[in-house]
């Protein structure tokens, strides 16, 4: 095995070479004494040095190479000669194995007594060194050490002992069997899914497989296995840690648990239901160490965001937020309630389930089950006094009437509605059978969005439409027919997907007269128009192409965004 040696010390050769002044290397001496870290770390985090200069540097000294991985593809087969464990405590990752040696990156490869502990656990294979950057390094783990081979395990493992006897499922009962296979297994699970940043999973048997399904940036990633089985137990274990009535297979059931997760708190809320195979199961994961997001945080564009600040502010009114399923509405709503939870406000909420919990608000937990429904609960709450009103979701006319008339007698209501955009939610509302003249005395503003997957910046590259997309484009916003488009090619930092996470595509329609007036007459197309020729309306078209313009997103995204396509498209 290669040891490579600096000459001098990091620090007397960085000022050797003036990289950097004596009076610098003082400073990171000085803060290198109270933090612990190693002299370049404290370098890089004084701002003296880019940590990409610095490891350059130091590849140059040693005579090895300084690798950009971010692009590379590292096959997790060879990733994993070198257990995680030590992967992560030594920051080191095998990126090629030639047979008998084997091309390790490390962000400090000066650490000789890190080199000695990795060369017994590589066994006789010749250690190849290259520096390289943390921050990839660390990306890269996330994508090469996944739990999907542990998942794979424990599921034949799980198998093996249903084969053993009809006594499994009464043997899964015993929650105090913590080193249990089903738990490892559901650990293993949960620990991929917090890995990959996924928002929910989806365990699903089918006739000879189990799926296991999770949705990352709105997209599902599949992962099957061939031990169907084991399902049941699965389906066990987790009505277990919901409190669900685990005898009862053949209704629906929701529930919900908290679990540690990598340092994560997670609320998962738990959905079974029966399917020819079995029960399927869906978990909606709500990181709650991560805390709520603020309406700054959203993604809004700066004047939209002022525009609902200013509603906000109104003492009483109706404002819905509307979009599909696992487009941010709640996360929106909740935005709002912390900008307005004050100590002057009184606050209650009627939810379908509670997804945070905010101090001071009193938030209420329909249950059908008791009669405490969304329209029972909202008739108790007018007579607690409240200012503000949020209501989970407009589901029934009973419930719309109720938060309507509340909104028409001096308190502010925030509610969701399941409608494709703001134009269409305000007439939906008439189509559930609230009074119109109600409808347009109470409304105040439709606040519509999804979310629209971002570029991942690590590999973003120039994209060029096709004709088809041009003329789609020409069609949503004129100007931007000739603009460059962009696209992500797949690396590392986003599992080779060209997408990393999501950001919000909004509009907001604040109420007129004339809006007012097409509403009280019921009519749907001269509401549109109205809402239309609304100078400060621009639909969620035009935000998500201005992304698209600007490098943020794809025209992919765009156009799921913009369901309609043109007849001018498709000739």
């Amino acid at each position: 095995m290669i040891r490579p040696r600096l000459k001098m010390r990091l620090g007397d050769l960085l000022v050797h070479e003036q990289i950097i002044t004596e009076e610098q290397l003082e400073q990171a001496l000085a803060a290198q004494k109270s933090s612990g870290r190693k002299l370049g770390a404290t370098l890089v985090d004084l701002g003296v040095i880019a940590e990409p200069q610095l490891l350059r540097f130091l590849a140059q000294q040693l005579n090895v190479p300084f690798l950009d991985i971010s692009q590379r593809r590292i096959a997790p087969e060879t990733a994993t000669l070198l257990p995680e464990v030590y992967a992560r405590r030594y920051r080191a990752l095998v990126i090629e194995d030639n047979g008998d040696s084997v091309l390790l990156g490390m962000s400090d490869p000066a650490d000789l007594s890190g080199l000695d502990q990795l060369g017994p656990i590589l066994g006789s294979k010749r250690i190849d060194l290259a520096v390289v950057q943390e921050s990839q390094m660390l990306e890269a783990f996330d994508t090469v050490y996944r739990r999907t081979q542990d998942i794979a395990n424990f599921a034949e493992q799980l198998d093996e002992e249903y084969q053993e006897g009809e006594e499994f499922e009464l043997n899964a009962l015993d929650d105090s069997t913590s080193d249990a296979t089903v738990v490892k297994l559901l650990q293993s699970i949960f620990e991929d899914a917090v890995q990959v940043r996924a928002s929910d999973i989806h365990i699903e048997p089918d006739e000879k497989m189990l799926r296991i399904r999770q949705r990352v940036d709105g997209v599902l990633q599949e992962n099957i296995l061939d031990h169907v089985k084991i399902a049941s137990a699965l389906v066990l274990r987790l009505k277990l840690m919901s409190g669900l009535d685990i005898s009862e297979k053949r209704i629906p059931q929701d529930g919900r648990f908290n679990i540690k997760v990598k340092g994560h708190s997670i609320d998962v809320r738990l959905s079974t239901m029966p399917v020819q195979n079995g029960e399927s199961v869906v978990m909606r994961l709500l990181d709650q160490s991560a805390g709520l997001l603020t309406l700054d945080q959203t993604g809004m564009p700066a004047p939209l965001l002022r525009k609902l600040r200013e509603t906000l502010k109104r003492p009483h009114g109706m404002i819905l937020v509307t979009g599909p399923t696992g487009s941010g509405k709640t996360t929106t709503l909740y935005g709002a309630l912390s900008e307005l939870n004050q100590a002057q406000n009184k606050i209650i909420t009627v939810e379908d389930p509670v997804e945070y919990r905010i101090s001071r608000i009193n938030q209420v937990q329909v249950n059908s089950k008791i009669g405490l429904s969304f329209a029972n609960v909202l008739r108790t709450t007018l007579r607690q006094d409240p200012d503000i009103i949020m209501v989970g979701e407009m589901r029934d006319q009973e419930t719309v009437e109720i938060g309507l008339r509340g909104a028409l007698t001096g308190h502010l209501v925030l509610s969701t509605l399941h409608t494709n955009d703001a134009i269409t939610s305000a007439m939906r509302l008439i189509d559930m059978g609230a009074p119109p003249y109600l409808v347009a005395s109470s409304l105040r503003a439709i606040i519509a969005q999804r979310l629209v997957r971002r570029i991942c910046q690590n590999c973003q590259q120039p994209y060029e439409a096709d004709e088809q997309e041009r003329a789609w484009v020409r069609y949503l916003q004129p100007h931007l027919a000739d603009a460059q488009f962009y696209q992500g090619r797949g690396c590392n930092s986003c599992n080779h997907t060209g997408y990393k996470g999501r950001i919000g595509v909004f509009e907001l329609l604040e109420m007129n007269e004339d809006m007012m007036d097409a509403l009280r007459q019921s009519d749907t197309q001269a509401f549109a128009q109205a809402a239309k020729n609304n100078p400060d309306f621009s639909p969620l078209s035009h935000m998500a192409m201005d992304y698209a313009q600007q490098g943020i997103t794809t025209l992919d995204e765009v156009f799921k965004v913009a369901e309609y396509v043109p007849e001018v498209v498709n000739n």
